[in-house]
């Protein structure tokens, strides 16, 4: 049922810190989820591409990748932020169904999964740095956030997307020029 902005409803809204502590809370297990898929992707990544140009490219992007995660949970743990198994297991298994998806071959991997697992990736480093960005701004407030750790978890985000849509866009050019051809 739909609720006007000015009903009963939304006046006994319980407020102040413990409510946004709790939202805190949901939001950063929500990106360790996230982060535990990008982890699991970005290895994946390394190993299906590995001895190649791509594998090689990508190796230290899943190292950090993987850094960025621990990092993740030590904010929470400096937070005072529960970490919820249920939603990193969520993470993993849907990660892991993710590579079900034949992409038009059901034998050997599709060039197109690698554009996938890439585009996939570069969108999980962009939400990463939408939650360090978050972050950095609560880091104003709360003197348990370090501004200078989150800028520098920022900057490498930001190296992250730029190495993977580099190797996104030679990835595309490749399977579709091999499509047309």
């Amino acid at each position: 049922m739909n609720t006007l902005p000015n009903s009963g409803a939304l006046r006994h809204r319980p407020t102040g810190e413990g409510v946004g502590m709790k939202l805190l809370g949901i939001y950063l297990n929500d990106h360790l989820a996230g982060a535990t898929v990008g982890t699991e992707r970005a290895a994946h990544l390394v190993r299906t591409a590995r001895g190649s140009a791509l594998g090689r490219a990508l190796g230290p992007v899943a190292a950090e990748i993987a850094q960025d995660r621990a990092a993740l949970i030590g904010i929470m743990r400096d937070l005072g932020v529960p970490l919820r198994g249920y939603k990193v297991c969520a993470g993993w298994a849907g990660e892991k169904v993710g590579r079900l998806k034949p992409n038009g071959r059901l034998v050997r991997r599709s060039p197109l999964g690698v554009v996938l697992d890439l585009e996939a990736l570069r969108l999980g480093i962009e939400g990463k740095a939408a939650g360090w960005q978050t972050l950095r701004r609560l880091s104003a407030t709360d003197d348990r956030l370090d501004p200078a750790r989150l800028d520098t978890l920022l900057e490498r985000a930001r190296r992250q997307q730029d190495t993977v849509e580099e190797w996104r866009v030679r990835q595309v050019e490749e399977a579709l020029r091999t499509a047309a051809g």
